[in-house]
């Protein structure tokens, strides 16, 4: 399933989700800029506010595997898919680079919430949260989002992405109450590729589609 813009995958999403939660209090928490263009037809939809989780993967290094995800509080989750067995050799092999890419990553996001209006835990607190991502190809990005939501005392996680793999898919079914996915793939391409349309917004724009939701509700 191919789509024209994540704007476009996003309406589809809301269709599924008004029914069931338009009179709920929700919120959507989008996890990087590209989910924020999904995620802004959803909140739009459901009358709720729109926010951003920041968080950014680790590789490790030579392969193109997430090690984990550092949070915007900068809390490290280990990719849920590997052993312990493998998380040891990994972090023993490789140890100092992945401690100064975490480093990097935090550093980065600080920088980024200089521009201020990304998440408020008090607006998740006994609300619907419902995730999105414009693309799933592994659950680590979904790890750390659900390790930043645990201490705050959500209604119910419902994840929303127009496309993800079989891998993401199966990590999931573990992580949230309620699965809303549009595509699952075998042999996951990347999330550009399912786009006809692949014009991500600045930081800035981002920042802005967050702070003006509610004059685009309908």
């Amino acid at each position: 399933m191919y789509f024209e813009s994540r704007e476009q995958a996003g309406q589809l999403l809301a269709v599924q989700l008004v029914e069931q939660y338009r009179y709920e209090n929700c919120a959507v928490v989008a996890l990087s800029d590209g989910a924020v263009l999904v995620g802004e037809q959803i909140a739009a939809a459901l009358h709720c506010v729109l926010m951003m989780l920041l968080t950014e993967d680790i590789q490790i290094p030579g392969e193109s595997l997430s090690f984990g995800a550092v949070s915007q509080n900068g809390g490290f989750t280990y990719n849920g898919m590997f052993s312990t067995g493998e998380i040891e050799e990994y972090a023993g092999e490789f140890h100092g680079y992945l401690d100064e890419q975490k480093r990097e990553a935090f550093q980065r996001m600080n920088r980024l919430l200089g521009d201020g209006g990304i998440i408020d835990n008090d607006l998740l607190r006994n609300h619907v949260v419902i995730l999105v991502s414009d693309g799933l190809d592994n659950g680590a990005s979904l790890d750390v989002a659900v390790d930043f939501i645990k201490p705050i005392c959500i209604k119910r996680l419902v994840v929303a992405t127009p496309i993800a793999s079989v891998q993401a898919v199966d990590r999931l079914h573990i992580l949230a109450d309620e699965l809303h996915i549009l595509d699952v793939k075998d042999n996951f391409m990347g999330t550009d590729h399912y786009y006809n349309q692949n014009i991500i917004p600045s930081h800035e724009e981002t920042i802005a589609k967050i702070n003006q939701i509610v004059l685009n509700w309908r």
